[in-house]
This record gives structure tokens, C-alpha cells and sequence, in this order.
């Protein structure tokens, strides 16, 4: 299969029709490079707060609510052009009230046959959690699809391993980081950490930022990042563990072709088992003891 990654900026419409042509032109021009699985952005959806005008989409609290109700157009648009183009795709994530008084982060995934689900952030940032008071949301979950099962982990989700552990374990070859960076370090935070599930899961990870000075949005702020897919550095795969990657703040799609049975065969047949060999770390933390040097 295709893979492909959007390192994406948010842009500011005019009206609905400015953002239906720009989301179509993207999925075409990856849909016609032969792309399977399209991966947009961490709050790629907050360009909508553009169409409420500059000065809801410059205040945080009214730019959420504002996103939150364009999103179920947004998610017919996503279907519809998934069905088209054969496509499929994990929208950019974007604020739901559901139900409570403050939303999650939900990242949304659209299969070509109309199958449609869900993945909302697990683990908080700070910002997140102390300027816009964004909360955690539904478990994690697993997506069977023809291409394979695939997980999400959204951003700061990925620097945790028990997440990626815990998918993986089902079966999961696929995950899918959508990433909102602000600064080169915290794009590399999210690199490394999705370059690390990569290793220690002996699968494939797929990162798609936002990138840029966000003028559809400009509370969120600008933002610094690179699209690129990582894979194991073993057997199959290239010795970087680097599919494919972009150039830093440089917007567009960044493919990779990924040979089918490529993440068993690492799994089963790899110069290292990191997947296999995960439950020996358990027992050798159990055993550590305590050495004193004091005297």
C-alpha cells in the first residue's frame, strides 16, 4: 500500500465552498500519486474557525466552539471524498463536545466504503490542559481495515509507549501521529517518540503536522513540523528506520510504499524481536536493587 503523510497549513476561507476546494485538491493530488491511507494533522480542522470571521478564530474559547459546529459538514465532506477518491482517511483533528462542557480532541477516520469511526487524545498537554481545557476522551481503538489494523496515537499520545503496547498487542501494524508542534522541540519530541513506538513495536508510523503561521486560526498559533514515515531499522526496512520525510515547514504530501507482510516478516524474521521480546523488560525492572556508594 501508499501511505501519506500532510504536513498541512491552516488557511483562512472565505466561505464554505473556499474550504470543500481546498480539502478536495488535497485528496486528489494524493489519490492521483496512488495513496491508500491519507493522514491529516492535530487540529487540522481549526482552519474552520475561519469561516466565523478573524475574530472568533483569534480568541481560543470561541474558535473550539465555532470548529465544533462546522464539523459535521466537515465529516460528510471527508466521507464523501473518501468514497470518491477510494481513499482512506484520518481527518484532521478537531474539538467535540461529547457531551460535557469541554471537549475532547478527536481525530475522525473514513474508510472508502462508507465505515466511518473515531480516535480521541488520551493524554493532555499542558496547554491543553491549562489554556484550553481540552480533555481526555474515549479508549483507545483498534480500526480493521483492508489495509490492515490500525491505531491512532495523536500527538503527545505517542510519547508514551504503554499506548502504542497496547495497540500493538492487538495487532496493530499501522499508527497513524497526527502532531501539532509549536517549536522545533516539540516536533522533535513527537518525531522521536514516534520513531521509538516504530523500533519497540517493530511497526509502522505515519506523522502528519500542522505547519506554519495558522491564518485560518491564529489563536492556535504558528507551528513547526515535517511529514514523515518511520519504520523499524531491520530487516525490510531502511537502516534510518526513515521511509519517507519531508523538508521542515514545507507543506504538501510525503509518500511511502509499504511491501505487504513488511511488519510481520520484521516481527517473525528481524536481526532484533523488540515486539516479541517486550515482557522481558517487566521481569528484568522487577529485579532492580538498590547498590550503595555512599561509604
Amino acid at each position: 500500500m501508499k501511505l501519506a503523510a500532510a504536513a498541512y497549513p491552516l488557511d483562512a476561507f472565505a466561505d464554505w465552498a473556499a474550504y470543500e476546494a481546498k480539502l478536495t485538491a488535497w485528496i486528489s493530488e494524493a489519490a492521483g500519486q496512488g495513496a491508500d491511507l491519507l493522514v491529516f494533522p492535530e487540529y487540522g480542522a481549526m482552519e474552520l474557525a475561519s469561516l466565523d470571521g478573524i475574530k472568533v478564530a483569534s480568541d481560543m474559547e470561541p474558535a473550539l466552539r465555532a470548529v465544533a459546529g462546522h464539523l459535521p459538514a466537515a465529516d460528510a465532506l471527508h466521507q464523501r471524498l473518501a468514497a470518491e477518491y477510494g481513499v482512506h482517511i484520518l481527518a484532521g483533528s478537531g474539538p467535540v463536545y461529547d457531551p460535557g462542557p469541554r471537549p475532547v480532541n478527536r481525530a475522525r477516520f473514513f474508510g472508502p466504503d462508507g465505515q466511518h469511526g473515531f480516535q480521541d487524545k488520551q493524554i493532555m498537554t499542558m496547554d491543553e490542559r491549562e489554556e484550553m481545557h481540552v480533555h481526555s476522551g474515549a479508549p483507545l481503538q483498534v480500526f480493521d481495515t483492508v489495509l490492515g489494523r490500525i491505531g491512532i496515537l495523536i500527538c503527545y499520545d505517542s510519547e508514551f509507549p504503554l499506548l502504542a503496547r497496547a495497540l500493538a498487542e492487538t495487532g496493530v501494524e499501522i499508527l497513524l501521529v497526527p502532531s501539532f508542534t509549536e517549536t522545533l522541540a516539540g516536533y522533535w519530541r513527537v518525531r522521536i517518540g514516534a520513531m521509538a513506538r516504530a523500533l519497540e513495536g517493530q511497526c509502522v508510523t505515519v506523522q502528519s503536522p500542522c505547519i506554519g503561521d495558522a491564518p485560518g486560526c491564529p489563536a492556535m498559533g504558528a507551528t513547526t513540523g515535517a511529514g514523515a514515515i518511520y519504520g523499524p531499522p531491520d530487516l525490510g526496512f531502511p537502516p534510518t528506520g526513515v521511509l519517507a520525510e519531508g523538508a521542515l515547514n514545507h507543506p504538501g504530501w510525503v509518500y511511502a510504499d509499504l511491501p505487504e507482510n513488511a511488519v510481520a516478516q520484521v516481527r517473525a524474521k528481524g536481526h532484533v524481536r523488540n515486539f516479541a521480546h517486550w515482557q522481558e523488560q517487566a521481569l528484568r525492572a522487577n529485579s532492580v536493587k538498590s547498590v550503595n556508594f555512599k561509604r
